[in-house]
């Protein structure tokens, strides 16, 4: 089990959370300008790496407050937590 910690309530329970896919995923600007394939690609096209990965979640049952978080996908170690709105300073080895 994971302990995240949220931005507002501190380290808590995996199971708290909801996991809402990659994080920085800019919307189209005009959506209904694109092409089905377009769209499709903005809706279900996501990296898929192994590595550092930065991450969308939500705390379900606390404060109900979306954050990022930097993640493994190996490891599951978690190397930062931030809140929706900050970019973090890029880091050697990606993300």
């Amino acid at each position: 089990m994971l302990l995240i910690e949220c931005p507002w309530c501190g380290p808590r329970d995996e199971s708290e959370f909801s996991y809402g896919g990659e994080a920085h995923i800019a919307r189209p600007v005009e959506p209904d300008a694109l092409s089905d394939e377009q769209w499709a690609e903005y809706l279900f096209a996501r990296k898929n790496p192994k590595g550092w990965h930065r991450e969308q979640w939500l705390h379900a049952h606390g404060c109900r407050r979306w954050f990022n978080v930097e993640r493994h996908t190996v490891s599951y170690e978690i190397r930062r937590v931030y809140r929706m709105g900050q970019i973090p300073a890029t880091t050697e080895e990606g993300a």
